[in-house]
């Protein structure tokens, strides 16, 4: 079954009973329906339940005789074994489903989620590193993740050894959304148990695959996407030329978020694929104020929130005048979506909402790397 390539922005009522949810459970687990085709199938046939009864249809006009979808048993047992991890699913267009999330082309229609589920809600940034880590990189990781913490920002990461976890330990106390590949209930790696239950406990832990899978090296790419859909902002400390943080880094490229690194010592082969990004145009991060520079918008709602609620308070903007401003911005040379924002001295938040809403009328284009340009 061919995989059409469909914006997840797609207009879509959320499920609100637990049929529809469990409807919406097996139809992305049937064979053969991606994230994509699932946007798709929604569009054109209104519900999960018409788009169930379609799929064998659909699959024999594309030559596949014996197609059948997810049995219901199957479906059946993932949300027993979700109820009994204490797991809750997300679905696109849910209040906790995060808008960040949403505005990515390959957003998932759905995901596990076991533990403080309001941390979707505040501002996010994303950091990312090797495995094999340094102890200088890892330094690094803690102070930076610490700050960003104590600053109100939520630090999302893979829950790998080495940078993804020394990140998750510095922020548990301000908040921290652990990214799975494989089951939100599998612990991996072994090392990490500890940190996996007091995610769990004081954080967050998230994964699209269902309950109980094993990862697999597939599972990581695709969990990539996801670490950095959720945030404005990637920050990569230490990477190898070819490695699972540098897809993340295209990632984040391809959804137009800011691309953050630290420079490390030519010779050491950790930090290759670190300075190849400083080399292509990431921003160069030093220390915690130059994260808090690039990512302006979200420092500054967050300095002006009240805690414990940090409820941001954004400048008000008449949506007809922001769509007529965003306009006139925007032209024939492509501009970035971070250097509009900060054009129109608005949050982040403001302005990405609109731009979904004008490219889905077609007034606006977005390339890869978070580039802009006005249909004429």
């Amino acid at each position: 079954m061919h995989e059409d390539i469909v914006s997840s922005t797609t207009p879509l009522t959320p499920p609100t009973t637990e049929e529809t949810r469990g409807l919406w459970l097996r139809l992305i687990r049937s064979r053969r329906v991606g994230v994509s085709t699932f946007f798709r199938l929604m569009r054109e046939y209104g519900t999960a339940a018409e788009a169930l009864d379609a799929l064998p249809k659909i699959a024999r006009t594309a030559g596949v005789t014996d197609y059948k979808t997810c049995p219901e048993s199957i479906v059946q047992d993932e949300l027993e074994a979700a109820y009994k991890v204490g797991a809750q699913m997300i679905c696109y267009g849910d209040p906790q489903y995060p808008k960040s999330l949403m505005e990515i082309e390959d957003a998932p229609p759905l995901f596990w989620a076991i533990g403080d589920t309001d941390l979707m809600s505040r501002p996010m940034v994303s950091m990312v590193g090797a495995r094999n880590a340094s102890s200088l990189g890892e330094r690094m990781a803690r102070k930076l993740a610490s700050g960003l913490s104590e600053h109100g920002i939520v630090v999302v990461s893979g829950l790998a050894r080495g940078i993804d976890a020394v990140c998750h330990q510095a922020a548990l106390e301000g908040g921290t959304i652990a990214v799975q590949a494989g089951g939100v209930d599998k612990i991996y790696p072994r090392e990490n148990t500890d940190l996996f239950w007091d995610l769990g406990a004081r954080g967050l832990r998230i994964s699209e695959d269902p309950i109980g899978l094993t990862p697999q090296a597939r599972h990581f790419p695709k969990r990539n996407r996801i670490i950095a859909g959720l945030s404005r902002g990637l920050v990569v400390i230490e990477a190898a030329a070819r490695s699972g943080t540098l897809i993340t880094a295209r990632n984040a490229l391809d959804q137009g978020r800011e691309i953050m690194a630290i420079p490390g010592h030519p010779l050491d082969p950790r930090s290759a694929g670190s300075n190849m990004l400083l080399r292509d145009g990431a921003t160069l991060v030093r220390n915690l104020d130059d994260i808090l520079e690039q990512l302006s918008g979200i420092a500054g709602n967050i300095e002006e929130a009240t805690a414990p609620e940090l409820e941001t308070k954004e400048v008000t903007c008449d949506t007809t005048d922001l769509h007529r401003r965003i306009l006139d911005r925007l032209g024939p040379t492509p501009l970035s979506e971070d250097q509009l924002i900060r054009d129109l001295k608005l949050s982040a938040n403001q302005v990405s909402s609109e731009l979904v809403n004008l490219e889905i009328n077609g007034q606006i284009e977005r390339a890869s790397g978070g580039l802009l340009t006005r249909v004429h």
